[in-house]
């Protein structure tokens, strides 16, 4: 085996993980939009957890966040402004990728 093959199988084994630790970090994500939003809908408990799952599922709709938006926007008419939802999203992402890091040590 060379060390082009070895390096060649290191990017691979990288891209694998990136996009698994990606996959996670946005349905983690997902999953505390979900728990926010239900807060400001009123719900609690196991309505509010199954209201977070309908938030993750909603992403695989389509590829990117739109669909996750789309979502988001359409429950929370006249509850969260565009750049409200949109800002939440991105704080969302941080704090999902932090845990999972946390989680990993």
């Amino acid at each position: 085996m060379t060390t082009f093959d070895d390096r060649e199988r290191s990017y691979e084994t990288k891209f694998a993980l990136d996009a698994e630790l990606r996959f996670k970090a946005e349905a983690r994500r997902n999953r505390l939009l979900g728990e926010w939003a239900a807060e400001l809908l009123g719900k609690s408990g196991e309505e509010a957890r199954t209201y977070a799952m309908t938030v993750v599922t909603s992403d695989f709709e389509e590829p990117g966040d739109e669909d996750v938006y789309r979502k988001l926007a359409g429950d929370l008419e006249g509850k969260a402004a565009e750049a409200t939802i949109r800002a939440k999203m991105e704080e969302m992402m941080i704090e999902a990728k932090r845990q999972i890091i946390d989680e990993a040590r």
